[in-house]
């Protein structure tokens, strides 16, 4: 199994053969050394490094660069792909051969800045919910996680000439909770979770977008589930707009994910567990997977 150094290590024992870098090979092993930059030139810490064995395709090794942006790894002989990659900026690739006993010299990966993908048209884009998917992973207590998803919601985005001050709303129906299991499913919609008898609906508002480079933003709004309101923040990837489906509609797509505590909604999981109900755990992941159609356009805003 391939060791991954992720820093310079200094060796007091003589230098490998091949390079001035001095790295403890183990017998039969070989080094690879890199360092990450940024577009200007820069070290890139934390860039994550993945390589891969070019001969059935298996990740061998993975980590991040150092402060100073080096990674070392000792790899068995062979051909490998090191993959380099940073949020915000275009991954990069260097294939490379391992020799036994020999340390390559470091190698210099360049991060280039990402390709921005052009913004949706100002207007207002409709859900499609036959392309888009609310879906929750949680710990199920004392078990493996529950997948589930909601199957009935409709929602929509305003996108605005000013990309920051669009908006976004969701409306999903809480009874439309689907786990798998409609036992568990049927004590979901119960009071002593979603209450959907009182609380039929869950809401999101969004109150604004923050840009954080490349295709990430963050979405900052207002989620109202079991009667209370709490704000809430969505990491966002857009991902890009098409056309595309039977009409040939004007589409645009993004992946929203975000971590929800449960007793910041008042779902006391706590007392349940004290009343021996098998329950889900505090914490659930979101995640929307949404696709929305261009309807109408931006309505200018009255001159003062």
């Amino acid at each position: 199994m391939a060791l991954g150094l992720l820093r310079r290590r200094r060796s007091r024992s003589s230098s490998t053969a091949g390079s001035g870098l001095a790295v403890p090979l183990p017998a039969g092993a070989g080094a690879f050394s890199c360092e990450v930059v940024d577009p200007m030139g820069q070290p890139m810490g934390s860039a994550e490094i993945t390589v891969t064995a070019l001969a059935n395709q298996r990740v061998v090794a993975r980590g991040t660069t150092d402060p100073f942006g080096l990674f070392t790894v000792t790899l068995p002989p062979g051909s490998y792909s090191v993959r380099a990659s940073a949020e915000g900026l275009t991954p990069t690739r260097q294939n490379v051969d391992i020799t036994a006993g020999v340390a390559l010299p470091p190698t210099r990966l360049s991060l280039l800045p990402a390709r921005q993908l052009e913004l949706p048209t100002p207007g207002t884009w409709l859900f499609d919910p036959p392309h888009t998917a609310i879906r929750f992973i949680a710990k199920h207590v004392g078990m493996a996680h529950v997948h589930g998803r909601f199957t009935r919601f409709d929602g929509g985005i305003r996108i605005a000439p000013d990309m920051a001050d669009s908006q976004v709303s969701v409306r999903i129906d809480a009874a439309s909770i689907d786990t798998g299991n409609k036992t568990r499913d049927n004590h979901l919609r119960s009071a002593d979770f979603l209450d959907v008898e009182r609380y039929p609906y869950i809401d999101f508002s969004s109150t604004r977008f923050v840009y954080h480079g490349g295709q990430k933003w963050t979405l900052h709004g207002t989620l109202t589930m079991h009667g209370v309101s709490r704000s809430v923040g969505l990491d966002t990837t857009y991902l890009g707009t098409v056309n595309g489906g039977y009409g040939e509609e004007l589409r645009c797509a993004a992946l929203a994910k975000t971590e929800l505590h449960r007793e910041d909604f008042t779902l006391n999981w706590r007392s349940m567990l004290a009343r021996g109900i098998a329950v889900v755990g505090p914490t659930v992941q979101l995640e929307l997977d949404v696709q929305a159609m261009y309807r109408t356009p931006e309505t200018p805003t009255p001159p003062e």
